[in-house]
């Protein structure tokens, strides 16, 4: 007889990091503003990777197009939004000022259609941090919440 436990019906919620329920033992499913915070925060990422590849290969091509490995820690950061691993969205949110950074450098010193891709760029930029900032304390707070059921339970 096998007595491990069935898998979990949420693909995303089988993390180390995910809050388990006490009484089966199962992960339990993420809340809905750690989801919300998810999708919003992977649909900045990819917005701010097809921006930086468009802009230095298509739109405002700068030299033979080398620029465009700078989008390259937001494509590595993508399966890790996807997993929802709580280690990306922190780096990912110090790094992503990098991109507001570069926006704010480019702004000021480009011809065109430079400006307003930088200035998108910004908004993105600082967009992405402030979803990156709520799926941590979303998922902090359901921490803290599970921690709380814990203790509040009568020792058997």
């Amino acid at each position: 007889m096998n007595d491990a436990p069935a898998p979990s019906p949420h693909p995303t919620a089988a993390h180390s990091t995910d809050p388990v329920d006490p009484v089966d033992g199962q992960p339990r499913p993420p809340t809905p503003a750690v989801q919300r915070s998810r999708w919003l925060t992977f649909g900045l990422c990819l917005a701010l990777v097809v921006l930086g590849l468009l802009w230095e290969l298509v739109l405002a091509p700068t030299g033979r197009g080398t620029l465009a490995i700078k989008v390259l820690p937001l494509v590595l950061a993508l399966p890790g939004l996807w997993r929802m691993r709580l280690y990306t969205y922190r780096w990912l949110s110090l790094a992503v000022w990098l991109y507001a950074a570069e926006g704010g450098v480019r702004v000021l010193g480009e011809r065109g259609l430079g400006p307003a891709l930088a200035l998108t760029e910004i908004v993105l930029s600082v967009l992405l941090f402030g979803a990156c900032a709520w799926h941590v304390r979303a998922r902090l707070a359901a921490g803290r919440l599970l921690a709380a059921e814990k203790t509040a339970e009568p020792a058997a």
